[in-house]
């Protein structure tokens, strides 16, 4: 248990300017006392380099303890206890060289063949989590610092630091973010505890109360859900917006009366949110009154043989049923997607989650058309267009320039509403897949508009259905890593090691981001493969830095030993990048000692 001390100081706060920073300390023993006056007085007898190193003490002692020494007050109530158990010795020590080293390298300056500590600490932690393990207490505050200082570790940090970090962050300020954010893991009552659970929602901190709720959605989504209704009311905007999201945990059909009622919400944040998780279950009311305003805005048109399905002898279905499927595909003619935005975003679709002012530079109307589409069920389309499946509805021409903003909101819509048969369709072979950001070919249609560019790239702006694009958007806005992660792990994993050994790294980094850790033997290979074909090509390397980085952090550790050959330093090529042989050979030389780094830290979390 951490102990108070006796008398109660302040916060811990800046230094004030008649006590030395400990950069300034820092600072004066690095140049040695000779070189620079040390910014504390000896006292008499002591060498000047003796009251340096006392200032360092007690400056260090006031760290650890959190607090500036000040007249005494009332001792606070104990930290809580934290029943995980501790950590193995060597997993300690590890951990403390990595906080130490939290800074890292500083910008412009040669990495060398060090592992970077830095990238490891978030690996780490995510290891320590696995096993349970509690912080060590003497290591709380820097773990606290750490967390202040990268957003992106407060999450992990927060979680193993336990309810004793919570403690620490009420007695410095610098520390407040642990009381607001997610992520910490405050001592939660158990589902036998019903008072506790009720006490801790009403009195509790704000993130004691996400992480109670997060909990119980977990355990019991019904429960955590009337909890949350019976204080709606009285909660701000913020925190309504916070509580609302953690409704994703769990979310089913059974939650739909209360985000029906949070559409009416009095803020434009919480109203937005609840729309978009009531689309994600595509059985809500909310998905079917979505579906209604898209069915009304696609349809399909059939041409007579050799007409331009663009022009006035197109013949449209009914926009309600599409065709039969017994006539849907024919050989005298070609059946194309016609679009027609909507005309106006009545107070109905805004009550229903759409935005109706569009982002600087898109039109209106394909403003709200992308949304509607985003919003409706992809499960309806098969039954709209003639009993087609997702593959051969993506591999439809569309006519009039829509193709780009109906394509976008399918992926949209796949990724909300997790739907693998449509992510598929829309992916398509990783080997056809055009490079570009955002640009790339989707499903079959990657080769439909070559069989009928009439259709899927005219750019025509009228046509006697309606179908108006004068708000087209001038290119793509489809995120390709964010629709990977709709796949299984493993199938995700295959696509992207297919995707680079066809195409290279240049575009892969943000899909390498969302492949599961430690990488799949076949993708690791292909990124291995594809920076040795770098290297031999004579590239600059640190075009592949933070390609680099990642297979730092992400690569098999078993693979070190088999990429060790890599670490030679071939000869340099004629027509290479000057020096580009050495900063290949030092960035092999740093991969494999991170990954034997990496290795060496998983033995030592072991119990």
């Amino acid at each position: 248990m951490i102990e108070a001390p006796s008398t109660h100081g302040t916060r811990l706060g800046p230094a004030t300017p008649s006590e030395p920073s400990w950069e300034e300390l820092v600072s004066a023993a690095l140049l040695g006392t000779e070189r620079r006056t040390p910014p504390v007085a000896a006292r008499e007898g002591r060498s000047s380099a003796a009251a340096l190193l006392d200032a360092a003490a007690v400056s260090t002692v006031r760290r650890r303890a959190a607090l500036r020494p000040a007249p005494a007050r009332e001792r606070p109530v104990p930290a809580p206890a934290d029943p995980r158990p501790p950590l193995p010795p060597a997993a300690r020590r590890r951990l403390a060289l990595l906080l130490a080293d939290r800074n890292g390298i500083g910008g412009g300056h040669r990495r060398g063949t060090a592992p970077d500590l830095t990238e490891l600490l978030p690996q780490w932690l995510a290891a320590a989590a696995q096993h349970g393990y509690r912080a060590p207490e003497a290591l709380l505050p820097a773990l606290l610092d750490a967390a202040r200082a990268r957003t992106d570790l407060r999450a992990a940090a927060l979680a193993f630091a336990g309810p004793r970090a919570l403690w620490l962050a009420r007695l410095n300020d610098e520390w407040k973010f642990a009381l607001r954010g997610v992520g910490s893991t405050a001592v939660l009552p158990g589902a036998d505890e019903p008072e506790a659970v009720r006490t801790l929602w009403e009195e509790g901190l704000f993130a004691e109360r996400v992480s109670l709720l997060a909990a119980l959605r977990r355990r019991d989504p019904a429960a955590g859900l009337a909890l949350l209704a019976a204080t709606w009311s009285s909660e701000r905007a913020e925190d309504r917006l916070m509580f609302l999201d953690s409704l994703r945990e769990g979310l089913s059909m059974a939650d739909e009366p209360f985000l029906e009622q949070a559409l009416s919400d009095r803020s434009r944040n919480v109203r937005g949110t609840a729309a978009e998780l009531l689309s994600a279950l595509p059985g809500t009311a909310l998905a079917a009154r979505m579906a209604d305003r898209a069915r009304a805005c696609v349809s399909l048109a059939r041409t007579e043989a050799g007409a331009d399905p663009s022009g006035t002898t197109a013949h449209l279905t009914d926009p309600l049923t599409g065709p039969s499927s017994t006539n849907a595909i024919g050989t005298d003619g070609t059946w194309a997607l016609v679009v027609q935005a909507p005309c106006a975003c009545d107070a109905a679709m805004q009550r229903d989650g759409v935005v109706p002012r569009p982002p600087t530079g898109r039109g209106e109307r394909a403003w709200w058309l992308s949304q509607l589409l985003e919003a409706a069920p992809l499960e309806c389309w098969s039954d709209w267009l003639g009993g087609r499946g997702p593959a051969e509805i993506v591999a439809l021409p569309v006519a009039d320039g829509w193709r780009t903003e109906l394509h976008d909101a399918w992926c949209r819509a796949a990724v909300r509403q997790r739907d693998v048969a449509w992510t598929r369709a829309l992916l398509g072979s990783p080997a056809t897949a055009a490079q570009g950001s955002g640009t790339y070919a989707v499903g079959p249609a990657a080769t439909a508009s070559t069989a009928a560019p009439s259709i899927a790239t005219t750019t025509t702006t009228t046509t006697t259905s309606g179908g108006v694009s004068p708000d087209g958007p001038a290119g793509s806005s489809r995120d390709l890593a964010r629709l990977l992660t709709v796949l299984p792990e493993h199938e995700r994993a295959q696509w992207v090691a297919e995707y680079i050994a066809a195409h290279g790294l240049s575009d892969a980094f943000r899909m390498l981001g969302v492949c599961a850790v430690p990488w799949t033997e076949p993708l690791g290979r292909a990124v291995v493969d594809a920076l040795d074909i770098a290297r031999d090509a004579g590239s600059y390397p640190w075009s592949f830095s933070g390609v680099m980085g990642l297979a730092e952090r992400c690569l098999d550790p078993d693979a070190a030993d088999r990429l060790a050959m890599l670490t030679t330093a071939p000869d340099e090529p004629a027509d290479g990048s000057p020096g580009a042989v050495g900063y290949w050979s030092e960035a092999f030389q740093r991969l494999v000692g991170t990954l034997r780094l990496r290795a060496t830290m998983r033995a030592e979390l072991a119990p």
